[in-house]
């Protein structure tokens, strides 16, 4: 694998003596994520909001982005369309704006089956549901459910594997991650929904893994060297650096290719990801390691039981 390396396996890059700037910097774009999604908020879709969704059948193959046009014309400003199944299926959603779920409900869908028909490739209605606010809620409840679930298995998992300072430090890397992603479609106003939701989860996977790989190469060196804490962190960030590169640029292309060619419907699960990729691999580096010296990690945390510790001590 060695000449995959971009970066020398042995590198003395000292990534420690920014610490402090780094720390602060993350700390700085974490906190105005947190105060752009406590004061601006998120732009719900449907999923959370609750509406109708339409289904409509072309007699030919439909241009989305002609039928999203005309749809706007209309009245029926930011209505997510998108094709499924065949070329000629074609799923609109409207958010609610007060309508109940019966003939409401119903008119709805003869508007928009109007509004999207042409003379030459006329629509008809396949099907057309109504997702009540309720519905919308309990799906936002679930998703923070579905965050903490992740977060306090992360907590559980590293804590067994390594030590609570460790899991402390990879929770708090993970959360400065995904504070940012949801910061970002804050501060934007893109669309949240469940796919995005989606990509925030993911984000946490990949964040974590990458955070791991690290700690785990961090342990082995404190087990292996007689030398400070500051050294052997950078160390370890040194001998990974390659590796953390490599594999968050692959990933970062399948994300871009997906957010180029995926359509519509994914975009927001692929802009996630992107900027999780980014953000993750960045907090692995300059985050991740810091908070470790912060919290004054030592050999003696990482140390054996009774029946190892005769044979660590004849370790070099």
């Amino acid at each position: 694998m060695k000449p995959f390396n971009l970066f020398p396996y042995d590198g003395n890059v000292d990534f420690m003596r920014l610490r402090y700037v780094s720390i602060a910097i993350a700390a700085l774009i974490m906190f105005v994520a947190i105060g752009a999604m406590a004061t601006k908020g998120f732009n719900f879709a449907l999923d959370f909001t609750g509406g109708t969704v339409t289904e409509l059948k072309f007699a030919k193959p439909a241009d989305v982005d002609a039928v999203r046009q005309r749809l706007a014309a209309s009245g029926f400003e930011g209505a997510q369309v998108q094709r499924f199944g065949s070329s000629s299926d074609v799923l609109v959603r409207l958010q609610s704006k007060g309508a109940g779920a019966g003939k409401a409900a119903s008119r709805t869908a003869e508007d928009v089956v109007r509004a999207a028909s042409t003379p030459d490739n006329p629509a008809k209605v396949s099907k057309s549901d109504f997702v009540g606010p309720q519905v919308g809620k309990e799906l936002a409840l679930n998703g923070l459910y579905a965050l903490l679930f992740v977060l306090l298995g992360f907590l559980i998992y590293i804590s067994f594997r390594f030590e609570l300072k460790f899991a402390i430090a990879a929770i708090i890397a993970t959360l400065h991650d995904v504070s940012i992603v949801c910061g970002w479609f804050a501060i934007t106003g893109h669309e949240f929904n469940l796919n995005v939701l989606a990509g925030v989860l993911a984000v946490m996977g990949f964040s974590i893994n990458d955070t791991i790989v690290v700690f785990d190469r961090v342990r082995e060196n404190f087990r292996s060297m007689r030398a400070e804490p500051r050294e052997i962190m950078n160390l370890a960030i040194n001998q990974t650096l390659s590796r953390t590169i490599i594999t968050s640029f692959v990933a970062f292309l399948s994300m871009l290719a997906l957010y180029m060619f995926g359509g519509e419907s994914l975009r927001g699960l692929a802009e996630a990801q992107i900027i999780g990729v980014v953000i993750g691999t960045l907090s692995s580096i300059f985050v991740a390691c810091p908070l470790l010296l912060w919290m004054n990690v030592t050999k003696q945390d990482l140390m054996p039981k009774a029946k190892d510790e005769a044979a660590l001590a004849r370790r070099p």
